[in-house]
């Protein structure tokens, strides 16, 4: 199965990827991924440590979600304020 993962805000700046294509088994949760995505790069790993919020498809879902072929997930530093 193939997703795309896209990043946004400080987790794209970190990373220096907004967008890609991620191969990935049948029946994964979006924390297997995040988990693989960990392993890609120190930079990765850096900017997926702590929490992170993530969409599928474009609706906010938990890191338990399974994803299908062709799902959107998109990975994003929770929002602060002040």
């Amino acid at each position: 199965m193939q997703v795309t993962v896209k990043t946004f805000a400080q987790t794209r700046e970190i990373t220096g990827e907004d967008n890609i294509a991620l191969h990935i088994s049948e029946n994964s949760t979006i924390e297997t991924v995040i988990s693989q995505l960990k392993t890609r790069s120190d930079k990765w790993a850096l900017a997926l440590e702590g929490s992170v919020l993530t969409a599928c498809n474009q609706e906010l879902c938990d890191l338990q979600t399974v994803l299908s072929d062709g799902d959107e997930l998109a990975l994003f530093p929770p929002v602060t304020g002040g």
